[in-house]
């Protein structure tokens, strides 16, 4: 694969966080640049780990994670997504701080759901003569950029959108997982 194609596929796997991390930097009280780019890091480093994990389940059983790789990632998403949306509907006190972060888990959360197609990629590199840790690196590089990006975009739209902003990334997370079981089942 040539270095083309591997930016094309690196940037092509970071939409799915591109958009979630929107999301993410829309439900936040302003967002500071170290809080986005916590959040690119840990969205990279996520999606630089599952093409790995693809591809060596992709030389082991590949039948098997692409069967149910989808699924798995509809699901989380939908999780996610309901509970923003929960959240986004519930009346707030006057006494509670607007968030400045999100946790950790939720983050790591987040982004194993929507890397999940990147280890389905990494299933059908392990086919290819592709150098699997310089791909891996292109996407997780990638996707720490387009992250930390969504997130600065997200603290821009969040004050327009106000507690809305909770319930439109809940929307998008389910979306993202529709598009990905849509993706699956249109071929």
């Amino acid at each position: 694969m040539n270095l083309s194609a591997t930016l094309l596929l690196a940037f092509g796997m970071s939409m799915d966080a591109f958009a979630a991390s929107i999301g993410k930097g829309a439900t936040l009280q302003k967002p500071k640049f170290s809080e986005a780019l916590r959040t690119g890091l840990i969205f990279g480093v996520v999606e630089a780990i599952t093409p790995l994990i693809g591809w060596g389940l992709g030389m082991l059983a590949s039948k098997v994670v692409m069967e149910w790789n989808h699924w798995v990632a509809f699901a989380l998403l939908l999780f996610l997504g309901c509970r923003m949306i929960i959240e986004g509907f519930r009346t707030s006190s006057d006494d509670e701080e607007p968030r400045q972060r999100h946790g950790f888990w939720l983050l790591v959360t987040t982004a194993i759901a929507t890397s999940l197609d990147a280890m389905a990629v990494g299933v059908g590199l392990a086919f290819l003569k592709v150098n699997i840790i310089h791909t891996a690196l292109a996407i997780g590089c990638a996707t720490m950029m387009m992250s930390t990006l969504g997130m600065m975009v997200g603290r821009f739209i969040g004050p327009l959108l106000g507690k809305r902003a909770e319930i439109l990334g809940g929307v998008v997370l389910i979306g993202i997982g529709i598009q990905i079981l849509w993706s699956h089942f249109t071929g």
